[in-house]
């Protein structure tokens, strides 16, 4: 007998097996058992977390020969049919391969006639997002109003592309992705199944690495039984995946924490000669820092007891707000990876920012700042406290308060530069009376915070006089200019695509071609 892959082996077959979408079970099995079947369903979820499998189940609860139930027998004909693949009054399509308005209107031809062997037809479009806008319209009226004996059921990983029209005829459940325990604890009864010896730590690699999705994971597991010889075992698992140990990843802590760069380039090196994935040891260290975070803020948050003894002397070493720059630091460094000139240059580059903009980090960064800076009079008496004034010429004193729309206006021009702008521009302001200058800064961007300092340089040189600033942590009242901003950004992309959109000849060729529009190709002038 051929071999099945776990994924289609251990496919669920019924509600009570399913994994992870408990809030989805809940409101299909209530509208089941009580008889208050909608026409058509909408599933929305990334790939692998069971759109294809609940209308499987769906098909069978409505079709089965014990009548319509929650709990399909699953031994029936109609139950077995649709579990082969076979059932003549189920059909699955695939909007990516059938996606014209010809292969609507037969689809919808098919659905004005009774049922061949069951109680429904069920007609079940996967990745519906991709029918072209004629196939939508075509079939409005049918999915608004089908023939009591249709049931549509469709599913998609993009519901942002399906018109509102269609969103309106429909019940929409949102599945979510997999939660990793629970990945973890379906593996595992799983391999105890199917009598294949495993290492708990490897499962819950295998689960990070499939990102929410359980048909992943299952993948995955086949991939691992296979390298393994028969076997799940930790060290096999991350070899399989590129994955970078603890002692890594620890390493390259104790190493930033003691401002020791050498030790950090050192475990790099080691990492490109083992071949590890250097992408995933910076996913990981954003995890790291995410989790000594939680330690400095919201130790309860860290249900293992274990993990939180482990990271503590971390939190205590690292500052909080040098540790909001480390998690941006990894994460836009992962981003770039992509873009470096290979991924260890990439990875090394990261390290190095790691390392200076520690607080602190280099006896060389002063006496190298002093050369290359352009020699000018230290101005006396700054004080490194947030209510320092930075000295100036005289001038005269400014009482009026400004508007907040002089503070935008002073951050979108040419006034600011470099980190002060960025610290400006997520600010929003609350006073100004005279020298004192008082703005509001969203906790979420506190690390921005150190470079106060700047801000208040530069302020003192636009106003040609002394500035005293200070810098409160709060959810701002108003629009900062940087929210103002991205707005502005949003809407003129809405009206770029509404242009393009809206253009006789461009809706010509849509039409005359069966095309759509790709929004993200399109830029605002």
């Amino acid at each position: 007998m051929s071999y099945q892959v776990l994924a289609r082996k251990w496919r669920p077959k019924s509600f009570d097996t399913l994994v992870g979408q408990e809030h989805v079970v809940r409101a299909l099995k209530h509208a089941l058992e009580q008889q208050r079947l909608h026409h058509a369903y909408l599933f929305t979820g990334t790939r692998g977390v069971g759109k294809t499998t609940i209308a499987r189940i769906m098909a069978k609860a409505l079709n089965c020969e014990q009548g319509v139930t929650a709990t399909p027998c699953g031994v029936c004909t109609p139950c077995r049919e649709i579990d082969a693949g076979r059932f003549i009054d189920y059909v699955e399509m695939d909007a990516a391969s059938n996606r014209g308005v010809e292969d609507m209107a037969a689809l919808l031809e098919k659905a004005a006639y009774a049922p061949n062997a069951g109680r429904y037809k069920v007609y079940m479009i996967d990745e519906v997002h991709q029918l072209s806008g004629h196939a939508f319209n075509a079939m409005l009226k049918t999915l608004e109003e089908p023939p009591e004996h249709v049931k549509f059921i469709l599913a998609t990983t993009d519901p942002q592309k399906i018109p509102v029209t269609v969103l309106s005829r429909c019940l929409q459940f949102n599945l979510k992705q997999m939660p990793q325990a629970a990945i973890v604890d379906h593996l595992a009864r799983v391999l105890e199944a199917e009598g294949v010896p495993f290492e708990p730590a490897a499962l819950r690699h295998l689960a990070k690495a499939a990102a929410g999705s359980m048909r992943d994971a299952l993948s995955l597991l086949d991939q691992a039984i296979a390298h393994g010889a028969g076997r799940v075992e930790e060290e096999g698992v991350r070899s399989m995946l590129g994955t970078v140990g603890d002692d890594h990843l620890f390493a390259l802590l104790d190493g930033l924490a003691a401002g020791d760069i050498q030790a950090m380039l050192a475990v790099a090196r080691t990492m490109e000669e083992r071949s590890l994935s250097f992408e995933a040891a910076l996913q990981e260290l954003a995890t790291l820092f995410h989790r000594i975070a939680l330690v400095q803020f919201a130790p309860e948050a860290i249900l293992d007891e274990a993990e939180r003894a482990r990271l503590a002397p971390y939190a205590e070493r690292l500052d909080a707000e040098f540790l909001q720059l480390c998690y941006q630091i990894v994460t836009h460094g992962r981003d770039e990876l992509a873009l470096a000139p290979d991924e260890a240059a990439g990875f090394g580059m990261t390290l190095l920012r790691l390392h200076a903009f520690r607080p602190g980090g280099g006896e060389e960064k002063p006496a190298r700042a002093a050369a290359l800076a352009p020699a000018r009079k230290p101005a006396a008496g700054i004080a490194p406290s947030a209510a320092s004034a930075v000295p100036a010429a005289p001038a005269p004193a400014v009482t009026e308060e400004p508007a907040p729309d002089d503070w935008h206006e002073l951050v979108e021009g040419n006034t600011l530069t470099g980190m002060a702008r960025q610290l400006a521009q997520h600010c929003e302001l609350v006073e100004r009376n005279g020298q004192k200058i008082v703005l509001r800064l969203d906790p979420a961007h506190r690390f921005l915070q150190m470079h106060q300092d700047k801000l208040r340089a530069e302020l003192a040189k636009h106003f040609a006089q002394p500035v005293t600033l200070e810098i409160q942590l709060g959810l701002p009242n108003g629009v900062t200019p940087k929210a103002r901003a991205d707005q502005r950004k949003r809407e003129r992309q809405e009206q770029a695509i509404a242009a393009i959109e809206g253009d006789p000849f461009v809706r010509e060729v849509c039409d005359l071609f069966d095309a759509s529009i790709d929004e993200s190709t399109i830029k605002p002038l």
